[in-house]
This record gives C-alpha cells, sequence and structure tokens, in this order.
C-alpha cells in the first residue's frame, strides 16, 4: 500500500514483536493505522473500543481480535490494558511450500481470519496464550516456540474453519473510500512535523473540505483536526519518553507552533502534562 506503519517488528531474521499496552504509552490510543503484517490483540484489563474497517467491537478483559494485513484499525481504551502481537505472515511462506498457498491467500485478501475470537474457542485461546507467553519470558527456545505455536494457531483456524473465502480478493481493500481514506492518512503522517490546511488534506482524497471532514469522521469517529494532533501527540510522547529533548523543542518537532497550545493539547489526550508525563515513564 501506499503508506502503513513502517516499523521493523523484532528483527530481519525474526519479524515478530510483542507490545504490551497501559496508559502511560505513547500508543495508548490507536489512531487509524494499517499494515501489512497481522496483528493479535488480547485485552489484559478495563475496555477497548476497536474499529476494524466498517466493523466495531467492544472488547473487554481476556477478549481477543484478530487484524487482518492492510485493515484500518483504530482503538479506544478506557482505564485498559492490551498486548498487541505483530508479526510478518509473508516470513511463515518460507517455512512449508504446503502452507504457502493461505498464507499467501491471507496476504493477498483471499483469505480473512474472523476478527473476533470468543472464549469459547477454548483450543485456540490457549495457543495464543503459548504464543503471548514464550513472547514474554523469551526463554532461549523461545523463537522456536513462537514459530512453532503460530503453526500450530493457523493449523487451528483452518481445522475449525474461522475464516473466511473471498472469491477475488478482499473487495473492502480496494473500495475507493477506503482508498481515499489511506490517501489523506499516509498525507498527515508523512508530513505531520509541519503546517497543513484543511483544504490540502482534502485534495489528497479528491474533495472538497466540508465533505472531507464529514467523510473523515464518518470512516475514523474524529475530524481530521483531531485525529492529526492525537498523531503529534503520539509522536510527542514517543520523543518525550526516548530522548532528553526539552519540551519546547519536541512541541515544535511534532507540528505544534504554540507551546502553550501543545501542553493543552497533550494534557488533553494523555490526562496529564508532557513533563509528567515524562517523569512517570521513567
Amino acid at each position: 500500500m501506499s503508506y502503513n506503519e513502517l516499523l521493523q517488528r523484532g528483527t530481519a531474521d525474526f519479524p515478530i514483536e510483542l507490545y504490551s499496552v497501559d496508559e502511560y504509552d505513547h500508543r495508548y490510543e490507536m489512531v487509524s493505522h494499517w499494515h501489512s503484517e497481522m496483528e493479535i490483540i488480547r485485552v489484559i484489563r478495563g475496555n477497548l473500543n476497536i474499529r476494524l474497517n466498517n466493523d466495531v467491537y467492544s472488547l473487554g478483559k481476556d477478549d481477543i481480535v484478530f487484524v487482518n494485513p492492510e485493515t484500518i484499525h483504530t482503538a479506544i481504551p478506557t482505564e485498559c490494558i492490551y498486548e498487541c502481537f505483530v508479526f510478518d505472515v509473508d516470513s511463515l511462506t518460507a517455512g512449508f511450500a504446503g502452507c504457502r498457498y493461505f498464507f499467501e491467500g491471507l496476504l493477498n485478501g483471499e483469505y480473512m481470519i474472523n476478527e473476533y475470537i470468543p472464549q469459547t474457542e477454548t483450543e485456540l485461546c490457549i495457543s495464543i496464550d503459548s504464543i503471548f507467553n514464550a513472547m514474554k519470558h523469551k526463554s532461549s527456545g523461545y523463537k522456536f516456540k513462537v514459530v512453532g505455536e503460530l503453526y500450530k494457531l493457523f493449523g487451528i483456524i483452518i481445522d475449525k474453519h474461522l475464516y473466511s473465502h473471498i472469491s477475488g480478493g478482499n473487495t473492502i481493500l480496494k473500495n475507493k473510500n477506503f482508498v481515499k481514506l489511506k490517501n489523506a492518512i499516509s498525507y498527515m503522517r508523512d508530513n505531520y512535523e509541519k503546517q497543513m490546511t484543511l483544504e490540502e488534506m482534502a485534495q489528497t482524497a479528491g474533495m472538497s473540505a466540508k465533505y472531507f471532514c464529514r467523510f473523515f469522521k464518518e470512516m475514523t469517529r474524529k475530524s481530521p483536526v483531531e485525529y492529526l494532533n492525537t498523531y503529534r501527540v503520539e509522536k510527542a510522547a514517543r520523543l518525550l519518553i526516548s530522548t532528553d529533548i526539552n519540551v519546547t523543542d519536541i512541541a515544535y518537532m511534532s507540528g505544534f507552533n504554540d507551546l502553550s497550545y501543545f501542553i493543552k493539547t497533550f494534557k488533553m489526550y494523555k490526562g496529564v502534562s508532557p513533563s509528567k508525563f515524562r517523569a512517570l515513564s521513567i
């Protein structure tokens, strides 16, 4: 796709990562994004309202969802701790030729794993738990355990037919509205540190500013400005955690041209000031 969350998961030879997210993590509120990897999200505590393309799920403790490749997803947590296991499906195609067809089908949208996994699917939940535990404890053989358990996981999914076969591929991925939304999000994320007008954002989607605002909110549940500010705050939070750059410079680096507005906006989204957030994250 034109833009996705282009992060290196794990390492080049083991492109798998587990994230544990709480209220002090810069990723706490998940802004709309997509990526080519598959993701499994599990709620540890609290509630997580998550939107996957057109579908919305309200998740509680121990609930699990699969995020299929290229799915636009966003989530709003409430007093929540959740875990995200992200892995490159393409890396699994090299294992055995007999498994390649299904994995390639996931990547091209021909197959889609059922998004919501009920807790009654005990065998699948146990397999997911084994993967998450192996990633947390990282014993000397954890990579073998994780990869082996992933193959087992997909074996359970296929045995229980917890997936859909879509002839001709996933039409949602080709839907013109999703293409327009991805174009707009790509532009905003590529240029978040610069000043941009609503008209410039709308132009990337081929719309008037007035219609674009309504369209964007219908698709993401945020206005374009709310989305951009959320993303800028996420970038600022990452810098606060990972660097010793002063707050003023971080504000300007994250696209805010007024320090007081940055502090006010950051506190609105994170519940604390940038300085307090940095102190709590140490």
